[in-house]
């Protein structure tokens, strides 16, 4: 047990630290890599990844908010939606086939993977429709908690789209995070089935590797080179996981 739960802060150090260099929640890259030593995705892998990105996303922003890159007026009408929905994916997440879920991830990380490397810029407007974006968080954190992960990976690149500028995009969505990542936690507790003493580790090493991920990025590393050294970690995990699927 203890070697286990050594390998699972490791890798989410290792995990978070790209993540926060990249501006994710950990959550996202911690699913592939948790089933490795967890068999349930439903009622231990999910648990456990959306705790962590709740952790990770509350101090990412606070931080977003040190440095007031959080849009208050839409952060916490955003937030409120978000926990409510929330549940509604843990639901279709216990009642979906396992395997679709893992097909529905690879093709939703795929596409992010992808726009990682590839990214297009948008003009930046002057306000963001409040309304649109509260009709979208819906969907998108149904969708998200269904997956196990934060909404950020969809709303950041929503917001975006909208016309948000990227680091506020960022800071709002961190908020919203937290909020989805709660309230889907606690729907979650009645049905899982979690190794708590990994959990604190995996929470505490989380944090660790997404503060200095972040401290990393403010030294203006080479964000291509982060960006596809991400992405290459995340294809591998995810083929692996793949070929244990079809394995077995």
């Amino acid at each position: 047990m203890e070697v286990r739960i050594g390998l699972i802060a490791l890798g989410i150090t290792v995990l978070a630290f790209f993540s926060g260099m990249l501006g994710f929640g950990v959550a996202l890259a911690s699913v592939p890599y948790l089933s490795l030593f967890y068999p349930d995705l439903t009622r231990q892998v999910q648990p456990m990844s959306i705790a962590l990105g709740g952790v990770t996303g509350l101090l990412a922003a606070l931080g977003f908010a040190r440095s007031g890159f959080v849009l208050w007026g839409y952060a916490w009408r955003m937030a409120v939606v978000a926990a409510l929905t929330a549940p509604a994916g843990v639901w279709l997440a216990q009642r979906v086939n396992p395997t679709l879920l893992w097909v529905l991830y690879f093709v939703s990380v795929s596409y992010l993977l992808y726009r990682m490397v590839h990214p297009r810029y948008v003009e930046k407007r002057s306000e963001v429709p409040l309304g649109i974006a509260l009709l979208l968080t819906v969907p998108i954190a149904i969708y998200s908690t269904m997956l196990g992960v934060g909404v950020g990976f969809l709303l950041v690149p929503t917001l975006i789209a909208l016309g948000m500028e990227p680091k506020r995009a960022a800071g709002t969505n961190a908020v919203v995070v937290t909020a989805q990542s709660a309230t889907a936690f606690w729907t979650h507790l009645p049905h899982a089935q979690l190794e708590w003493g990994a959990l604190l580790a995996a929470i505490l090493m989380g944090a660790f590797g997404s503060y200095w991920g972040a401290r990393f990025t403010s030294l203006r590393l080479g964000g291509k080179q982060v960006r596809w050294t991400f992405a290459l970690m995340m294809l591998v995990m995810m083929l692996y996981k793949a070929w244990t699927l079809v394995r077995f």
